[in-house]
């Protein structure tokens, strides 16, 4: 009787190499680039206030997991 755990098992071991991998890529970044100051990053700032949008990261961010997923999808069978 398969329960499903095998499946779960596998799936929490790829997050975690994709976790590894990503915090590695984004270390990476910010020891050669300012990373945090992508183009489409919003900041506002008032006198008690500050707001940081990250808008260009999320949209990098998005763009890169839908290729990555797309990928896998198409590869994986």
């Amino acid at each position: 009787m398969d329960n499903g755990l095998p499946l779960l098992a596998k799936i929490l071991i790829y997050a975690g190499v994709l976790l590894i991998i990503g915090g590695l890529v984004v270390w990476s970044l910010s020891r050669f680039t300012d990373f945090r100051s992508m183009p489409g990053d919003m900041v506002f700032k008032r006198e008690n206030f500050s707001l940081y949008f990250p808008l260009g990261t999320s949209i990098l961010i998005s763009v890169l997991l839908t290729l990555i997923l797309f990928l896998w999808r198409k590869f994986s069978g």
